[in-house]
């Protein structure tokens, strides 16, 4: 009787502490959006150059056209009249609760929320939590695109989160992050010696976000093969910065890249999010391409 009842004393007990982990899962996940939308708000009643200047970190990277500091770029700035309105369409955190991202659209108006739109996009934002455990943005870039005939979903989530092991551990960061970065460079190199489609999508995950101005973003691989067979494209990137958050399943990692077509050749910035896989691999879960356009260059 009393192994049966320590048994079930044990049982009560994981399963608890899966409960409260699931539970500090979300309510990371929670506190990131609700600083995506507090930003958001700032924006619509302060102004952007206000929102930015309250929510970047000092460190943060922002692109004009080339990737610059944030934070000083934006203090140089002087208040001007538009609104620069966005919310929050996806979000992911990283099970140590210290890195995630948010995702979705923005657009803008010349003077006041009564005006419509003149511009479209969606965003991307890069989060790192600070020790006091407010999010701050540390890298932010975007693409542009038509107005969207539909509006783009109320927030969602992976399918996989919380995750199932969402442990607060740190692993070696530095090593992860050396990992991440060969990854970059193994995928690189197999683009080169082999581009197509099939190189491509080897790096991405099932679930990738598929970001290009002048275009809807695309989810999932099988949508995003589509998408590059329309338009047969030799791409080439060089890798700047990145980073990997302490629990080492999830990072970023961005650059310029070139592109080729039969048409032409595009240069600009990019933007990739990766998260580690079941089998231990980094593969990206977001591709995001931001032409600069030849006069800035």
């Amino acid at each position: 009787m009393k192994k049966l009842l320590s048994f079930a004393t044990l049982v009560f007990m994981f399963a608890s502490l899966a409960s409260a982990q699931q539970k500090t899962a979300m309510s990371d996940l929670q506190s990131l959006v609700e600083a995506e939308r507090g930003f958001a708000k700032t924006s619509v009643e302060k102004g952007t150059r206000e929102a930015f200047l309250a929510n970047l970190a000092d460190d943060s990277v922002i692109f004009h056209p080339h990737p610059i500091n944030g934070k000083k770029w934006w203090s140089e700035q002087e208040a001007r009249p538009g609104v620069l309105s966005w919310r929050p369409s996806f979000a992911f955190v990283s099970r140590a609760g210290d890195m995630g991202y948010t995702t979705g659209p923005w657009e803008y108006r010349p003077k006041s929320l009564e005006d419509k739109p003149v511009a479209y996009g969606f965003f991307v934002t890069i989060w790192k939590r600070h020790a006091d455990g407010i999010w701050k943005a540390f890298l932010d870039l975007g693409t542009q695109n038509d107005e969207p005939q539909t509006p783009a979903p109320d927030i969602t989530y992976p399918r996989d989160y919380p995750a199932s092991k969402n442990s607060k551990s740190k692993v070696d960061v530095e090593a992860e992050h050396a990992a991440l970065l060969k990854t970059e460079n193994d995928f690189l190199k197999q683009m080169t010696v082999k581009s197509g489609i099939d190189s491509f999508l080897s790096y991405m995950a099932d679930d990738v976000r598929f970001y290009r101005t002048k275009a809807l973003p695309i989810v999932g691989k099988e949508a995003t093969r589509a998408a590059f067979a329309a338009k047969p494209e030799a791409l080439t990137w060089q890798n700047t910065s990145g980073g990997v958050s302490i629990s080492g399943d999830l990072g970023y990692t961005y650059g310029t890249y070139e592109m080729k077509s039969s048409v032409e050749t595009e240069s600009g910035n990019y933007l990739r999010v990766w998260r580690k896989q079941a089998n231990g691999k980094w593969r990206v879960v977001l591709d995001l391409l931001n032409p600069i356009p030849k006069s800035a260059n």
